[in-house]
């Protein structure tokens, strides 16, 4: 599997016989020539999801989407109706174009829907902006009514076996930047964890590696550093 990472909470991940790619609004993209390729938009912010990815479909035939459903329908183009899926939190369906891929989505603990796309090279998991955020100043019953939230859907995710995982590590949290991927890691976990939602700060990766509470998975903290790098796993 080649992932690249293209900027903020963007990733492209090549399969042998298809190309899945998220949250996509601004960056360098070239989709593999040759495959399919589905396009997830967890959610309707502009650092998630912008229109552009529409322009995708006006090159080639064989790009798909699916939506999160705070997506309104109307800013999506009607001729491409019959390749979008829109998805709700708390859904399992299959992909109607690819043989083989199903998906399951859950809540945000901000807007729209997390991803867990099951394929047949492996499990793939993109959180979208679920994460534990908690925020210096909001009172402490609704820091703490976020992190309730975010552990029900942890505690629903319990048990997936999964290979690659996007999450958030956000230094805009100060000192709580690290608290909503150290939980997904002690409670779900993955093979390998691809920090993102940066905001360009990437010293937070090696922040947390350091960290005493990362030490029974900071070997699976996949450290990017740049927009464009390539990994291949």
């Amino acid at each position: 599997m080649k992932i690249t990472y293209i900027h903020h909470s963007s990733f492209l991940a090549e399969l042998k016989e298809t190309a899945l790619l998220f949250d996509y609004f601004q960056g360098n993209l070239s989709l593999p020539e040759g495959k399919p390729a589905v396009v997830f938009a967890s959610h309707r912010h502009g650092d998630h999801f912008s229109p552009v990815i529409f322009e995708l479909a006006k090159e080639r035939q064989n790009v798909y989407y699916v939506l999160s459903d705070d997506i309104w329908e109307k800013r999506t183009p009607p001729e491409l109706r019959d390749r979008i899926v829109f998805a709700g939190p708390g859904q399992e369906f299959s992909l109607p174009w690819l043989s083989g891929f199903s998906v399951r989505t859950f809540q945000s603990t901000d807007e729209g829907v997390a991803f867990l796309i099951h394929t047949p090279e492996g499990v793939i998991y993109h959180a979208g902006d679920l994460n534990n955020w908690q925020w210096e100043g909001e009172p402490r019953d609704w820091n703490r009514n976020m992190e309730v939230n975010y552990h029900r859907q942890l505690e629903v995710m319990k048990g997936e076996k999964i290979d690659v995982a996007f999450v958030p590590l956000d230094p805009r949290q100060e000192k709580d930047f690290f608290r909503g991927m150290d939980d997904f890691m002690k409670t779900v976990g993955a093979r390998y964890v691809f920090p993102m939602h940066c905001w360009g700060d990437f010293s937070v990766i090696p922040r947390l590696k350091g960290m005493e509470e990362s030490g029974d998975y900071r070997e699976r903290i996949v450290e990017v550093e740049k927009d464009g790098q390539v990994f291949i796993l």
